[in-house]
């Protein structure tokens, strides 16, 4: 998610004696294309207040390896603790709605949609999400989170039929609206 620079402002009255700056966001360090490191090298979260509001989409998706067992009672009567993939789906969902909580420089946007699917593959759960915002920043970070906390509620669900199970490709796969546009994986 990249974000135009600005000025921070003061609304919550958080002077310079709370460690916040209420100068001009010096911005990236020149050549460096992260715009939430500031010139010294120190973290900031990215002032989004001077983006305007448009629609943004973003789908990700990931895979969580699992044995024949696993693949078995999936497609079967299911692991003893309950229905693995309807909770993990859940897990997503509600995911979303605290990924500025879990990723510090995120900023809390307006989700206005979430989809979660998992599909039993014959080696993997395979695990997609897709959030939609009308808002100042992507949700890219939304749809990764949705996607990997389904894949550890998988983990935690199946865990005592299979102590092997592992969490990979983990990626964004599309991202739509916003300054820098629409993106699809190849």
């Amino acid at each position: 998610m990249s974000a135009d620079p600005g000025t921070p402002s003061d609304p919550g009255g958080l002077a310079p004696d709370r460690g916040l700056s209420t100068t001009s966001d010096p911005g990236p360090p020149p050549g460096a294309p992260l715009t939430h490191v500031r010139a010294d090298g120190s973290a900031h979260m990215v002032d989004v207040s001077g983006k305007a509001v448009t629609v943004r989409e973003a789908s990700a998706a990931g895979r969580v390896l699992v044995s024949e067992t696993v693949v078995a009672a999936l497609r079967g009567d299911g692991v003893s603790k309950g229905d693995a993939l309807a909770v993990a789906r859940v897990a997503g969902i509600q995911a979303v709605k605290r990924t500025p909580e879990l990723i510090p420089l995120a900023h809390p946007i307006a989700v206005h949609a979430v989809a979660v699917d998992l599909a039993v593959a014959d080696d993997a759960v395979e695990i997609t999400a897709t959030a939609r915002t009308a808002d100042r920043t992507g949700i890219e970070m939304e749809a990764l989170t949705a996607v990997s906390v389904a894949a550890l509620t998988v983990v935690d669900m199946v865990k005592a039929v299979d102590k092997h199970t592992r969490i990979t490709d983990i990626r964004v796969t599309a991202k739509s609206g916003g300054r820098s546009g629409d993106w699809r994986e190849t």
